[in-house]
């Protein structure tokens, strides 16, 4: 209800067209003045208002073309301060051309009313169709708006592995409505950023490194210390896996049918995958050659026999 009475107001406070009898009224008293001068006075009235129009034609476009001029030199400066600030590619040419639009709408409005037009009818129509575009687009502004606040602060970048919105995927290319990811079966997933920008989001890039979990059960009767000792000289062999903080093992549960052993290391971000299946694989090839056993689900049955 409050859009639609700021849609009044606004429609209101433009000027009224006049009724085409006051129109023909008018003319017709403009033609009789006229017609009460004698041709030199005719002459001279057409001459002066002839002049005057040319003056004001002169002083239009001399507005106009200094208007652009410096309106392109403050194009150029904000252009630069944007590079200077790294501002990212898409948002730089989006605001530099919206900049542009606005401050050119401004001169011509400018120019109009050297011409002696009325421009409140003009500033009306504008102001209304903001509104209404407005009104309109108002899901596509917000996600403008949360183009505009990832493109400003920067939670993830181009090339950055994130999950948000039920899906995870490579930022692929980030746009002013819209965020572009790569999926790891390739799949192209396109998120709105208004979502993103006010939503939680895990971004896995963001930190130089990560933490590599495994839980690894060994047979009930086998030796955990030396269980211990294989996986740290597995670990020891990978140089991926970082030294500092040391490789954390311990013995964490007494499972059902296993010895459960916890594993942490450290690793670059980019390293995470490869460290973790590659010490999988590892595990499995040489953990017998240490005379450890992988467990599996065990049952005993005892059976009592009726002697009757």
């Amino acid at each position: 209800m409050s859009i639609f009475n700021s849609l009044q107001s606004l429609l209101a406070q433009t000027p009224e067209v006049p009724a085409p009898e006051e129109i023909a009224q008018t003319w017709q008293q403009k033609l009789s003045a006229l017609s009460s001068l004698s041709f030199q006075q005719f002459m001279e009235q057409a001459i002066s208002a002839i002049l005057h129009g040319a003056v004001k034609i002169a002083i239009a476009l001399a507005v106009f073309f200094i208007g652009k001029w410096i309106i392109n030199r403050i194009y150029h400066f904000i252009s630069k301060a944007f590079i200077r600030r790294n501002v990212e590619l898409s948002l730089r040419t989006f605001l530099l051309s919206l900049i542009r639009i606005i401050l050119m709408l401004i001169l011509i409005v400018i120019v109009i009313g050297i011409l002696g037009i009325n421009t409140s009818s003009f500033l009306a129509i504008f102001a209304s169709a903001g509104l209404a575009i407005g009104m309109a687009l108002s899901g596509t502004l917000q996600n403008f708006a949360g183009g505009v606040m990832i493109l400003l602060f920067k939670p993830y970048k181009v090339g950055d592995f994130i999950e948000a919105q039920g899906y995870s995927g490579t930022v692929k290319e980030i746009q002013i409505f819209n965020t572009i990811l790569n999926t790891p079966d390739n799949k192209t997933i396109i998120i709105p950023n208004g979502g993103l920008s006010t939503g939680s989001l895990n971004n896995y890039s963001k930190e130089g490194r990560r933490r590599v979990d495994w839980k690894i059960g060994i047979a009930y009767g086998d030796d955990f210390d030396t269980a211990r000792k294989a996986i740290l000289e597995l670990l020891a062999a990978d140089k991926r896996v970082f030294d500092d903080p040391a490789p954390f093992v311990v013995l964490s549960s007494l499972a059902d049918s296993a010895i459960e052993i916890t594993v942490r290391v450290w690793t670059a971000s980019e390293n995470y995958w490869g460290v973790f299946f590659d010490f999988n694989e590892q595990v499995y090839k040489q953990f017998d050659k240490y005379g450890l056993h992988f467990p599996y689900p065990q049952v005993d049955v005892h059976m009592i026999q009726d002697n009757q």
